[in-house]
């Protein structure tokens, strides 16, 4: 009796871990969907790189972005080429924050893009820390090649990881 008592336990936890993965799994299908179809724009494909303008004796908090937002390492957040501001919806100072599709590596994250700046020549998109890290964990690379970034449309979403 015990032992059907046990093994019908087991079974319901074993079920209901199933359903969760799959109730995740939609959730990240139709997720992704939704940001295809927000695609607002061509996707541009160049280098990125990563900055942190953190420096000895800089301002308390981070340095202010384009947006006006400080600079903050650990959220998904990125400075796109100036040249390519008004691709982006023009981040400018005051103005929400607008938001892309990166991908690389076999990966793909939304950022908000909440700063310009100069980049070197063949580089698009300067992501902060958090999200460098997540293409290249070990920061070892400093540059990666071939990211393809995808304006979104609207500004509801949540950065982070994709898919």
């Amino acid at each position: 009796m015990v032992f059907r008592s046990s093994a019908a336990i087991c079974g319901a936890l074993v079920a209901l871990a199933v359903s969760v993965t799959v109730a995740r799994s939609e959730t990240s299908e139709v997720h992704l969907i939704a940001v295809v179809d927000a695609a607002s724009g061509d996707a541009i494909v160049g280098a990125a790189s990563t900055y942190n303008p953190f420096k000895p004796g800089k301002e308390e908090g981070g340095p202010s972005t384009a947006s006006g937002e400080r600079y903050d390492p650990e959220v998904w957040t990125a400075a796109i080429k100036t040249s390519l501001r008004q691709k982006f919806g023009g981040v400018q100072f005051g103005a929400r924050p607008k938001f892309a599709l990166v991908e690389a590596v076999g990966k793909k994250v939304i950022v908000k893009i909440n700063d310009v700046g100069p980049l070197k020549p063949g580089r698009i998109i300067d992501l902060n820390e958090r999200t460098m890290r997540h293409f290249d964990p070990g920061m070892d690379l400093g540059v990666i090649p071939d990211v393809t970034v995808t304006p979104l449309s609207g500004d509801d979403w949540t950065p982070g990881p994709v898919g």
